[in-house]
Order: C-alpha cells, then sequence, then structure tokens
C-alpha cells in the first residue's frame, strides 16, 4: 500500500491561529502532515531570515496528536527548519501555508509571510500552495472554504503544477463562491501613510496606514476574479526579472556606458 503524502503545514499568524487549525483540519484527511508554524503571529515578514539571533524550536500538541513544533523565527525559518531539521532525511511531497486571515493578492504577495513560506519551499523543488481568506478578523469563519483547499490540495497532489511549483490561492470571505479562475497578478499598491503620535515618554513614534489602491482594469486580474466572487489562483515564481524592461535596455545600447 502506497505511503501518504507527507504535508508540511505552516502560516504567519502563529501556530495557535484558527486559519491553520482550518488548514489542518482539511490535510489531516489527506495525508501524514507535519505542523512547523511561528510561536506568535508574523504577518508582513515577507521573506525574512533569522540571522542575528538564535532560533528556537520546540514540539507542541496543540492539535491533538499531530507532530507539531513552534518556532521563534519568521515564517521562511519555519520551512527552513522543517526541510533541514525536522524532517531531513524525508521527501516532503507539498508545503500548504495559512490560511492566511487576509488578501495576500496582487502585490501583497511580496509583503505576505504565509506566501514567502511557501516560496521557500518551492525554492527547495517542493509542490507548494499559499492559502489567504479575504477576511482579517481573528474570528473569521473559514468553514464555506474547506471544501475548495481540499479539492486544491489533491489536484496539485496528483498533477503537481506546471512549469512552477508555487500557487497563490486568495477565497472570497462569504458564500456563495461562484468557482475557481486562473488569474495574473493585479498591478495595484499600497498607498501609505503613517499616523505620527507620542508615546507615555514623550518619544515620537509612527504607525503604519494604508489604503489599497488598484486601478488595473484588466478582466483576468485576481483582484477583479474575488470581486466578482470567485478563487483566485495564480501561478507564482522567483525570478523577479522585467524583460520587456530588459528589451528595452537592448535597444538603449545601455551595455555602450561601460567604458572598457
Amino acid at each position: 500500500m502506497k505511503n501518504k503524502p507527507l504535508i508540511l503545514v505552516t502560516n504567519d499568524d502563529g501556530i495557535l491561529a484558527p486559519g491553520i487549525r482550518a488548514l489542518i483540519d482539511v490535510v489531516k484527511g489527506i495525508g501524514e502532515i507535519v505542523v512547523v508554524a511561528p510561536d506568535s503571529p508574523q504577518s508582513g515578514q515577507g521573506h525574512a531570515i533569522t540571522i542575528e539571533k538564535p532560533i528556537r524550536l520546540k514540539k507542541v500538541d496543540p492539535f491533538g496528536g499531530i507532530e507539531a513544533y513552534e518556532c521563534t523565527g519568521t515564517p521562511v525559518d519555519c520551512v527552513k527548519l522543517a526541510k533541514h531539521i525536522v524532517l531531513k532525511e524525508r521527501q516532503i511531497d507539498l508545503c500548504v501555508s495559512g490560511v492566511n486571515h487576509g488578501s495576500n493578492a496582487s502585490i501583497n504577495i511580496i509583503y505576505s509571510g504565509t506566501m514567502s513560506a511557501a516560496m521557500e519551499a518551492s525554492l527547495e523543488g517542493i509542490n507548494s500552495i499559499g492559502f489567504s481568506l479575504l477576511d482579517y478578523s481573528f474570528e473569521a469563519d473559514f468553514s464555506h472554504i474547506k471544501k475548495y483547499i481540499a479539492q486544491i490540495v489533491n489536484w496539485v497532489l496528483v498533477n503537481k503544477t506546471i512549469k512552477g511549483n508555487l500557487l497563490n490561492v486568495n477565497l472570497p470571505s462569504t458564500p456563495p463562491i461562484k468557482g475557481i479562475k486562473i488569474c495574473r497578478q493585479a498591478d495595484a499598491r499600497w498607498e501609505e501613510r503613517f499616523q505620527e503620535s507620542i508615546d507615555p515618554r514623550g518619544q515620537k513614534y509612527y504607525w503604519l496606514t494604508g489604503e489599497f489602491i488598484n486601478k488595473d482594469t484588466g478582466e483576468d486580474s485576481d483582484v477583479k476574479a474575488l470581486e466578482d466572487g470567485y478563487i483566485s489562483v495564480v501561478p507564482a515564481g522567483h525570478d523577479l526579472t522585467n524583460y520587456e524592461g530588459m528589451k528595452e535596455l537592448k535597444t538603449m545600447a545601455f551595455e555602450e556606458i561601460f567604458d572598457q
């Protein structure tokens, strides 16, 4: 009898977040799972790694007998430790990250600890999926998305992923969900502001706020799909080369500025 697939579960909201518990509820029926997740919220950490202080890893049991570890590092640290320490003698068939409390559509993928954890696994050659629910509340309801997560996980385990091994999946916060759309990342951004205030010791501090601005009018973007009630699936990657910009620079003889 074939062994069950080995699935690594991680996130950026912390090992006790409801989102990771919802994800575990789904994938524990699909394969053997091991959880390595931050011991505290790490949202917005992007692809940060810990290099100037020790990282601690502690075996815990918040999920009723499922092998789980809490990590003092970033989401990317969690994946590195899972790969090289916890599961160093084993092949990981799939890494799932999330379910994130809040959107990781469009430019959010750059800042997201959830997606950076999945991306780190994909860099190691592991098929990876980041899941996010468009609800930032700690009390968010994940019940209506579990069957879709199961379907996507099973599909990736059977089919792998075509020309890449990383999917960014965002799910609407409320039913009904109309279906799934394969999308591109929307060309949008955050318009940031900083609120200035004074702490009790009289020292000035700043608190980041902002508004998400989407001027992308395309019908095939992840933001558009989510607005229309669909799950968005964006095949993501690691190559940040602007190929159109590269072509333009070549036509402008940019290389000739170097005086040989």
